[in-house]
């Protein structure tokens, strides 16, 4: 009632709340009353703050103290492409910030880090708290599985929010996404938070306020946290599907990955290393870390970090070694002219017809179909010319995915405007506009 009628909950009623509800206390209609009164009438930054650090203390932490340095985790809010780990993972490990990263299984379009990483043979996401840990200590990186003991009050209310209409209560995600990060060990936090066409928030408004919005419970809480806000509005990098993703993240540690992945992983890890204390701004942190990529140190940390968690690391220099579709068909255009646009979402979908991605969690996943994308936004085009690879292992499945890609690409006379990849950087200091918006 109290919220319901506008008011603020204090810090022992949120936390009551919350773990009331995780105990079984509190009934599934109570808490989703709350939750659409929280809908409607929002927090303010104070109880956003309690809400996320009563999830967090709903269940286990875990201890980083053993680790030495600063521990910066990174957070994606999702999209189509997102190879991203893959690359700034090694890449700010090889700067001297330990990397202890927690990641999920994809729902949708393609698999999630977990999936992707398994694409190469013999790797293991599933290693105990002490293998975690003693990988970190000794080469400075480790990706594993989320483990059900963190945040549990996170998949009860969410599983209460997706059948009761809350999903998208700016709060409730905040909360949801950064008591994960504070309950897996991190000090300081970099947020991806991604906008456009195939981004969970299709406006740059409202990225912005979820991207202001976790910044606020990060420092509140004692964390340092910045926000890169960048465009999802046609897919990130040119690989869409695990094993295809896995090649392009290996392309991009050798210095030969497509443009707009490099510079999103230059942006975030320059962030990463100036708030761990390495470098003395983001501009020096670029300058490490465009370095790293020249010398290949970057690409030799992802082979230790196979090689540590059970992996083939001939796998990474020898591509052949990873899950291949047994055909490939090209996507070619109807008309010339220039691509004006390509939904992301739509590129998506083809993915996930072909069988990349998972429709629940138990789903198989074919972790070697997927789209290559020959011509993005902007790129002029001829009659015929290959858009896209489609790389599939069953002909049932190709129609459907050809189907989605003609819907992604729109061709037009004109070349479009460029659309900037990265839109804004959020601190606890404000808001850098770089692009739109």
């Amino acid at each position: 009632m109290k919220k319901r009628n506008g008011g603020a909950l204090s810090r022992e009623e949120i936390y009551s709340t919350v773990h009331g509800f995780v105990r079984g206390e509190i009934p599934d209609y109570q808490m989703a009353a709350l939750l659409m009164a929280i809908y409607f009438r929002g927090m303010e930054p104070r109880e956003v703050s309690d809400l996320t650090m009563a999830m967090v203390d709903s269940g286990e932490r875990v201890d980083l103290s053993s680790v030495p340095g600063v521990k910066v985790d990174k957070h994606s809010t999702g999209g189509v492409g997102d190879k991203t780990t893959l690359v700034l993972a090694p890449l700010v490990a090889a700067a001297g910030i330990p990397v202890a990263k927690m990641s999920g299984r994809g729902l949708g379009h393609t698999g999630g880090t977990l999936d992707k990483l398994e694409s190469i043979p013999g790797f293991r996401v599933g290693l105990s708290p002490q293998e975690f840990l003693d990988n970190v200590r000794r080469i400075g990186l480790a990706v594993v599985g989320q483990t059900g003991r963190l945040v549990p009050a996170d998949g009860k209310l969410y599983a209460l929010r997706d059948v009761t209409a809350t999903v998208d209560s700016l709060p409730l995600i905040a909360s949801s996404i950064m008591s994960k990060k504070i309950a897996g060990g991190a000090q300081a936090i970099v947020l991806d938070v991604k906008t456009g066409s195939g981004a969970f928030m299709k406006s740059f408004a409202d990225s912005l306020s979820l991207a202001q919005v976790m910044v606020s419970i990060g420092e509140r809480v004692g964390r340092g946290t910045r926000a890169v806000i960048s465009d999802m509005d046609q897919p990130l990098g040119r690989a869409v599907g695990n094993a295809l993703e896995v090649k392009e993240a290996i392309a991009t540690l050798t210095g030969e990955g497509p443009a707009d992945l490099t510079e999103l992983c230059l942006t975030l890890g320059s962030q990463m290393v100036s708030l761990a204390g390495l470098a003395a701004d983001p501009n020096q942190a670029r300058s490490q870390l465009e370095e790293l990529l020249a010398t290949g140190k970057a690409f030799q940390k992802l082979e230790e970090m196979v090689t540590a968690q059970g992996g083939q690391p001939q796998a990474l220099r020898n591509l052949s070694l990873l899950p291949a579709a047994k055909r490939t068909k090209p996507f070619q255009a109807a008309r010339g002219g220039y691509v004006q646009s390509l939904d992301a979402l739509m590129v998506g979908r083809a993915a996930m017809a072909l069988g990349a991605g998972r429709a629940t969690k138990e789903s198989p996943i074919d972790l070697a179909v997927g789209v290559i994308l020959e011509k993005k936004v902007g790129e002029a085009i001829e009659k015929g010319d290959v858009l896209a690879q489609v790389h599939y292992n069953s002909e049932a499945q190709v129609e459907e995915a050809f189907t989605f890609l003609t819907e992604a690409f729109r061709i037009g006379a004109e070349r479009p405007p460029a659309r900037p990849l990265i839109q804004a950087i959020v601190t606890a200091e404000g808001v850098e506009k770089l692009g739109v918006g």
